[in-house]
């Protein structure tokens, strides 16, 4: 007599997915874009290690849905990261998966034509091609590690990866962190709590062994090395900001007691600005005004930004969507991007090599 089933009661089918190696095959890392994803993790190591007092901004839509909008703004901001090169390292916000409360959109790699159709096979691919693109006119890349598979497919087109407030905490993330070839900044707590991000930045720092899988797509035994460039990220919670002088102090205090490099991220976003992105340009203000005071702990902030301000709901005829515009958080537009961007690098160009002696 047979056995009863017992496994794969839930599951409705099994759909190949191609290997990192295919994709990779298909869209092969070039020259240009190698330089500049290598480029860009030097220049935040240096930043993390205070050999280059300059701060580095992760800036960029919430999410990308619209590559060719997504690549207007790349331009954009390549221009802008010259100008500034002096004081600001700019990396782009490029993010492609988006963890959800209960359900919406996943991202684009979840969903690319975002019809429910789940072709995460095409969405992978189409990541990976505009994550060269980007790299190829000249910016670093930033994403969140969503998926612990997921690196392996377009790991080697990322400069900073972060790790976000949901799976801080997750041991799994952690892990994946401690593999990564980018510095990793951990996010807080949705409730404000740094308990979950410093002990993130931690464990990511020694090496771990666990299951994942390797280029060909089989499951392998992950042995890492340990991340050195693990860093914290505030970002409010708990129905309160933390980028104040006395929050970012209170971390400064829990890494140094943890051993670890007082090394801090501020996100203007989230809850930070209480979800409310014309408020990001007060945080960026505030924080700005704490770098010129002295305070050496603050290496980088985060932006929610796109062309268009605001953001919008998932239309049933996608032709409806307007151009630029966030379908995930809402962004503050390109000009305001640009006047926050200016102002800092204003504000601190004159006192970097105070901050570089310091």
């Amino acid at each position: 007599m047979p056995h009863a089933q017992t496994d794969n009661l839930n599951i409705a089918a099994f759909d190949r997915m191609p290997s990192p190696e295919e994709i990779t095959r298909a869209v092969p890392l070039s020259d240009t874009a190698a330089k500049v994803v290598l480029d860009g993790r030097r220049a935040l190591e240096a930043i993390l290690d205070r050999r280059d007092p300059r701060v580095f901004i992760v800036v960029g839509p919430c999410s990308i849905h619209d590559p060719i909008a997504g690549l207007d703004y790349a331009r954009r901001l390549k221009v802008l990261a010259d100008e500034v090169s002096d004081t600001l390292v700019l990396v782009m916000r490029v993010y492609f998966e988006k963890p959800r409360t209960s359900t919406g959109w996943k991202g684009y790699i979840n969903d690319p034509h975002m019809d429910d159709s789940f072709r995460i096979d095409e969405g992978m691919e189409k990541a990976r091609r505009f994550l060269l693109d980007v790299n190829e006119i000249g910016l670093p890349a930033a994403t969140e590690a969503l998926d612990p598979i997921a690196p392996q497919y377009y790991g080697d087109l990322i400069s900073w990866t972060a790790i976000g407030a949901r799976t801080s905490e997750s041991q799994t993330h952690r892990e994946m962190a401690s593999g990564l070839s980018t510095p990793v900044g951990f996010k807080n707590g949705t409730d404000g709590s740094l308990d979950a991000a410093v002990n993130g930045v931690l464990s990511a720092s020694h090496p771990h062994s666990f299951l994942g899988i390797n280029n060909q797509g089989q499951s392998s035994v992950i042995r890492t090395r340990g991340n050195a460039y693990g860093h914290v990220v505030l970002r409010g919670g708990g129905g309160r900001p933390n980028y104040d002088s006395v929050s970012v102090s209170l971390a400064e205090k829990a890494l140094t007691k943890a051993k670890l490099p007082p090394n801090i991220v501020i996100d203007c976003s989230h809850s930070n600005s209480w979800k409310n992105p014309e408020y990001q340009p007060l945080v960026m203000r505030d924080v700005t005004h704490q770098i010129r005071e002295g305070n050496r702990s603050i290496v980088g902030l985060m932006i929610e930004s796109n062309i268009e301000a605001g953001n919008q709901p998932i239309p049933a005829d996608l032709s409806q969507l307007r151009y630029g515009c966030s379908v995930t958080d809402a962004c503050v537009d390109w000009a305001t991007t640009e006047t926050m961007i200016r102002e800092m690098r204003d504000t601190l160009r004159p006192n970097l090599s105070l901050r570089s002696a310091g």
